[in-house]
C-alpha cells in the first residue's frame, strides 16, 4: 500500500459531478486503480462512492465544488492519498482535529486566545506536510452524526462543517471541561463508530504519577520520596526525615499553591507559599501548630508531600528543566526539547507564570558549580531520564498519551530527579529557544497524528 502527496483542485461549477473525481494517469497505472467503476472516497468519517476518471500528464486530484464542500476542503489543499485495493477505497488525509478549551468567534484575528499562534503554526505545518486540521471546543460537541462544526483556516479563520477526524488531539486545559459527559461520550462514540483515536486523553495528577512509577524498579532512582498528605503522622515523618519538604496540590499547575516547609535551627518551621502576588512567609513554633495552620486548606485541596531537593542554582535561584517528550512518526517516544527554567527573584518555583526565565541546558549547567564531567553529560542524562519516565507512564497508566511535559531537577551532586509530569504541556512554557517558523514540537505532533491515522 503506497502513499503520495496530491494537490486537490476544485473544478469550476458544473464541470464535474459529485460522484466523479479525476486523477493523473501515471498514479492510476502505478497503483492499478480501476477507472470507470465505483470506488469509495474516504476522508475521516466521510465515505462516498465515486468513479475515477484518468487525466493524462496530471499529478493532482480534481473534484467538484459541492464535493469539496462536503469534505470541508478549501482551494489549494495538499493531502496524502492512499489506495486500499482490498476494499476499493481511495483514502485522502490525514484529517486531524484539535480539541481546545474555548473559542472567541467575535475575535477573528485571535479566536483561540493565547494559543491562536500555535493553531496557525499547526495549519502551516499541515499545508507543508500534506494533512488537514480543524479545531473544535466542547461547545461544538453534540450528538455524534459523522459531522461536526469546527474552525479551519482559509486566508483567515472561519467555521465550517467537517467530517469526524481520523485523530483527535486533546488540548483541553481544564479537568472540568474534559470530564463533561458530552466530551467523554464523544471520544468513546467516534472511536467505536469511525475508529477515531484520541491522544493526551486525560490530565495526570501528581499522586497518580508517583504511585504508578514507584511500581517500576528501574525508575525509583528518579523519584523523591512522595506521599499523599492524609494525616499529621505523614507530615511529622517527612519533616523529621528531611530538612525541607514541599506540599504540592495534587491537581495544581503553573506552580500554584505550592508550600515549602523548612525546619529551622531552633526547632520551629517556616513556610513559604506561592500566592498570586508573590510568596507568603510564616513561622510556626512546632509541627502541631503548622498542621493546624494548613488543615483548613487540606479540606478543599489534596496535597502531595515531597522530599525537598538541594537543587543547583544560578545566582541563588533554583533551576529545573522541562523536557518535552513526544511520539514520533513511528509511534516511539523521542525528546523534542529540554529547556532550563530559572526561578524568578522572589520565587522558589521556576514556572514562567511566576516570573521564571528560560535558558539552554548547556548555558544553565555551565553557570553552576557542578563538576566538569557532570556538566558534559547533563543533556544525555536528562534525555535518558525523560525517555525512561515517558515509557514508565505509558506502561503503568491506562491512557493514550502522545506528548508529555516532564519536569526534571538536578541536585548539587549531579543526580537527576523527577519533579512532575504534565500531560497537557503549555505551548508557551516549553518553547525551545529557536527562530524556526515551525517549532519542532508542532512538527512532532503532526507526525504522530499522521502515524495514528495510517498515513
Amino acid at each position: 500500500m503506497s502513499k503520495k502527496k496530491v494537490a486537490i483542485q476544485i473544478s469550476g461549477s458544473g464541470l464535474l459531478q459529485d460522484d466523479v473525481v479525476m486523477l493523473g494517469d501515471k498514479l492510476l497505472k502505478q497503483w492499478k486503480i480501476p477507472t470507470g467503476r465505483p470506488l469509495i472516497l474516504a476522508f475521516g468519517s466521510f465515505n462516498h462512492e465515486v468513479t475515477v476518471l484518468s487525466v493524462p500528464k496530471y499529478e493532482g486530484m480534481r473534484m467538484s465544488p459541492s464535493l469539496a464542500k462536503k469534505l470541508g476542503l478549501v482551494p489549494q489543499t495538499v493531502l496524502q492519498i492512499r489506495y486500499h485495493a482490498d476494499s476499493s477505497t481511495l483514502r485522502i488525509g490525514p484529517l486531524i482535529s484539535v480539541l481546545i478549551s474555548r473559542d472567541h468567534p467575535n475575535q477573528l484575528d485571535k479566536p483561540f486566545g493565547s494559543i491562536t499562534m500555535f493553531c496557525r503554526e499547526l495549519v502551516g505545518a499541515c499545508q507543508k506536510q500534506g494533512a488537514y486540521v480543524y479545531f473544535i471546543t466542547p461547545d461544538h460537541i453534540g450528538t455524534v452524526t459523522g459531522k461536526i462544526e469546527g474552525w479551519i483556516y482559509d486566508d483567515g479563520w472561519k467555521k465550517t462543517v467537517m467530517p469526524i477526524a481520523d485523530v483527535v488531539n486533546n488540548r483541553l486545559t481544564s479537568r472540568k471541561l474534559e470530564n463533561k459527559p458530552s466530551v467523554q461520550h464523544f471520544v468513546k462514540e467516534v472511536k467505536s463508530r469511525y475508529g477515531t483515536l484520541t491522544y493526551n486523553e486525560k490530565f495526570l495528577d501528581k499522586h497518580e504519577v508517583f504511585e504508578a512509577l514507584k511500581k517500576n524498579v528501574g525508575l525509583k532512582r528518579y523519584l523523591p520520596e512522595s506521599h499523599l498528605l492524609r494525616s499529621f503522622a505523614v507530615l511529622k515523618s517527612m519533616c523529621l526525615t528531611y530538612p525541607v519538604v514541599f506540599l504540592k496540590p495534587v491537581r495544581g499547575s503553573l506552580g500554584k499553591g505550592i508550600i515549602r516547609i523548612s525546619r529551622q535551627a531552633d526547632g520551629s518551621y517556616q513556610t513559604h507559599a506561592t500566592l498570586v502576588g508573590g510568596v507568603q512567609k510564616q513561622v510556626y513554633p512546632n509541627l502541631a501548630k503548622l498542621f493546624a495552620g494548613i488543615s483548613g486548606k487540606m479540606k478543599t485541596t489534596k496535597y502531595q508531600i515531597q522530599q525537598g531537593l538541594h537543587l543547583i542554582e544560578i545566582s541563588k535561584r533554583p533551576v529545573d528543566f522541562r523536557a518535552l517528550v513526544q511520539k514520533n512518526n513511528t509511534g516511539k517516544w523521542k525528546v523534542t526539547s529540554i529547556v532550563a527554567r530559572i526561578a524568578g527573584g522572589s520565587h522558589f518555583v521556576s514556572n514562567l507564570a511566576r516570573g521564571g526565565s528560560l535558558s539552554t541546558v548547556k548555558d544553565a549547567v555551565n553557570k553552576t558549580l557542578l563538576p566538569l564531567e557532570v556538566k558534559k553529560n547533563a543533556i544525555a542524562q536528562m534525555n535518558r531520564a525523560a525517555l525512561e519516565i515517558a515509557a514508565g507512564i505509558e506502561e503503568t497508566i491506562p491512557a493514550h498519551f502522545g506528548e508529555l511535559g516532564i519536569d526534571l531537577a538536578m541536585d548539587t551532586s549531579g543526580k537527576i530527579w523527577l519533579i512532575e509530569v504534565n500531560s497537557k504541556p503549555s505551548k508557551n512554557d516549553n518553547t525551545p529557544l529557536t527562530d524556526a517558523k515551525t517549532r519542532p514540537s508542532v512538527k512532532a505532533m503532526l507526525e504522530y497524528s499522521s502515524f495514528l491515522a495510517g498515513f
